[in-house]
């Protein structure tokens, strides 16, 4: 946590008392440090903690950052299987704080960041791990009709869509030419699965630091960061939080490569899928190695936009010049499964 937060806090608690008065009088705020994309503040006031989220400051890549839509979607969510923090207000008039952002309930729960997680036993591990599936499963099996999200976005043709728009993302971002990343982008163009007609409320970065766990450890009290989200294919969420297993521990990157998961009661993808599909009542997953390669190019992407907001300025952690440079190596990992399929 940074004490230093730069917030006009006069102007926000002005507009606070008639948006959200329950909040009640600010006394303090704090910047959260972790994360690469939306800055988020810890408000301390009269009434208790709450977290305010905003969009970077300065020039953004055209529908990144939607702090909009993560306000929408957990709205949407307050009454359902998948816990969410509860939204206060919106603010889109940019008078206020110079960005948009909305506030929401501070949820006082632990969140893990190593995926081993060593904090655990055992036991707590492996009901942790099937606590995360369980949510993911009941996300996915959620009607968006019936939860006012069947706008959320488009049905249908959600690879053949996603594989153009982070490409088109990726270009917008570029700062050298990366050869893997131009082969896994046209492996993906070329091997796009038949569309099975699935449609499904997405988290879009369903991994583990983005869950706030209950004080037991091993249930989830809070999805958070759903600025990526969005009616697409259900496998893609399941893939992405799949990519911890293949991804190996150093610097940046907290994964589960070369790791005795079995000996930490980490269950295996296979397990991961297996429980995933019996929870939805589906078969077996085809096409697998499309998604999870397709998962490695997303955050590729993803990561080239982390590294332009850095060298722009814009970014909202000291990280992010780190994080941008992994995209070499996230390619490189999607292409080998991209391959491998083929022999």
């Amino acid at each position: 946590m940074n004490t230093r937060a730069d917030l006009d806090i006069t102007r926000l608690q002005r507009y606070l008392q008639h948006a959200a008065p329950s909040v009640g009088a600010i006394r303090s705020a704090e910047k959260f440090s972790g994360g690469q994309s939306n800055p988020t503040y810890l408000l301390h006031t009269e009434e208790g903690q709450y977290v305010l989220r905003s969009k970077p400051k300065g020039k953004l890549l055209n529908s990144a950052h939607a702090v909009e839509r993560e306000f929408r979607v957990m709205g949407a969510l307050a009454h359902s299987p998948v816990p969410v923090p509860s939204v206060l207000c919106l603010c889109e008039d940019l008078e206020v704080i110079d960005t948009v952002f909305f506030v929401m309930s501070h949820e006082d729960g632990p969140i893990f960041w190593d995926p081993a997680l060593p904090e655990l036993a055992l036991d707590e591990r492996t009901a942790l791990y099937q606590d995360e599936i369980r949510v993911l499963a009941a996300l996915h099996s959620l009607d968006p009709v019936h939860i006012g999200l069947a706008d959320f976005g488009r049905p249908g043709s959600y690879f053949a869509r996603q594989v153009k728009r982070w490409t088109d993302q990726y270009r917008a971002s570029e700062t050298m030419f990366i050869n893997t990343m131009e082969s896994l982008m046209r492996w993906l163009a070329e091997h796009l699965p038949d569309d099975d007609g699935q449609t499904a409320l997405l988290h879009g970065d369903y991994r583990l630091d983005n869950l706030i766990m209950t004080h037991d450890q091993v249930h989830i009290q809070a999805v958070i960061d759903w600025e990526l989200s969005t009616l697409g294919h259900p496998f893609a969420d399941l893939a992405y939080f799949c990519m911890c297993l293949r991804m190996p521990n150093y610097e940046q990157i907290r994964g589960l490569a070369g790791v005795d998961r079995a000996g930490l009661g980490i269950p295996e993808e296979a397990d991961i899928i297996r429980q995933y599909c019996t929870l939805r009542g589906i078969d077996d997953i085809d096409d697998w190695p499309f998604y999870l390669a397709f998962s490695f190019f997303r955050l590729a992407a993803i990561c080239q936009g982390v590294l332009k907001r850095s060298l722009d300025g814009n970014a909202s952690s000291e990280q992010a010049a780190k994080v941008g440079g992994l995209t070499p190596l996230l390619s490189e990992m999607g292409l080998k499964i991209a391959i491998s399929r083929e022999e």
